[in-house]
């Protein structure tokens, strides 16, 4: 459902090349009646004869798993009645992800519709939060920014490496972040040649990367002239005397295992991780200030959207859980 924004054509791209996946249909109420490669013509030889459809409930029934690529909003209306419907739901959007109903109101303006269903659902972030993923009949896949942040922090929070109160994340993303219809400030004159913070001190993930890390956190988007990517650059000061090895071995050795996840002593680049489920992570400590650095990069289409939901739906319905999710990026 919302298959017509960014974040739903990359889902349909790579749902069409999965081994364990079928689409049988892609709702996209702006575009319904409309073939999908005329919209999407990268997709024209894996869907030559898919069109988007209008949405109808009666298209869930028994169907295994459905994605949902919508606006801030609309899925926490239809979801009590699909998951009636069908066996598993993945919601891209931010409707289920935060676990305290009065945090919605602050952050995105609105009473929750469903505040009965948050326990329901479980956080999609396989390499932190896998346990309750597996089996999962209801997964709120994270935001992008959250996911480079959590990737980036977590592990040294659940270690006790770093406080957790005075903890910046400075993060810059893609145009595509801002979805497909246009806008004002995304249009190509605006933003080529230009890098600009926005959502100073109320960005609406900023609870949800405090949720997800277990810090308090000053967040601060930015706009980069770029398609796609995100880079977050994260400040924290140590709880010990650990240096830049000790940290790097903190990460590397909770990502040892996780196929998604690349530590390595390089700053990371978002292009390294163009159209995969990749994240790449490294990080330093300054003894002249007493700062530990962590970057992450990461393809928000990717592993910050779509190729995370497909992971989540690999986990939920019980197929091997990197299917149909690509490790090497495109260069140049």
């Amino acid at each position: 459902m919302g298959a017509s924004g960014y974040a739903g054509a990359e889902l349909l791209r790579l749902c069409l090349g999965h081994p364990g996946l079928e689409v049988v249909w892609a709702t996209a109420e702006t575009q319904a009646g409309v073939p999908v490669a005329r919209l999407y013509p990268n997709l024209a030889a894996a869907a030559p004869g898919l069109t988007f459809a209008a949405y109808d409930p009666g298209l869930a029934d028994g169907v295994d798993l459905v994605f949902l690529a919508l606006p801030h909003g609309a899925s926490a209306k239809l979801v009590p009645e699909l998951r009636t419907r069908v066996k598993a739901v993945v919601d891209l959007a931010a409707d289920f992800r935060l676990r305290d109903p009065a945090a919605y109101p602050r952050w995105y303006g609105e009473v929750h519709p469903a505040p009965e269903l948050l326990d329901d659902f479980a956080y999609g972030l396989p390499e932190l939060f896998r346990p309750f993923l597996v089996g999962a009949t209801a997964v709120a896949a994270p935001g992008c920014y959250p996911t480079a942040a959590a990737l980036a922090l977590t592990p040294l929070v659940r270690a006790g490496a770093i406080e957790t109160t005075g903890v910046i994340v400075d993060a810059a993303s893609g145009v595509s972040g801002a979805g497909r219809p246009p806008k004002a400030a995304t249009t190509f004159c605006t933003v080529d040649e230009d890098f600009r913070a926005y959502g100073l001190l109320d960005h609406r993930h900023t609870p949800e990367i405090e949720q997800a890390t277990g810090a308090s956190v000053l967040f601060t988007p930015h706009l980069a002239p770029m398609s796609r990517g995100i880079l977050a650059t994260c400040y924290a000061r140590p709880t010990g005397a650990a240096g830049t090895d000790e940290v790097l071995a903190l990460l590397d050795d909770a990502y040892r295992d996780e196929r998604f996840v690349v530590v390595g002593e390089e700053a990371p680049s978002t292009k390294a991780t163009a159209g995969t489920n990749c994240a790449h992570v490294s990080a330093r400590v300054d003894p002249r200030t007493g700062w530990v650095v962590v970057l992450c990069a990461l393809d928000n289409l990717g592993k910050g959207a779509a190729g995370q939901a497909v992971q989540c739906a690999n986990l939920a319905l019980g197929l091997e859980e990197g299917a149909g999710l690509p490790l090497a990026g495109i260069l140049p």
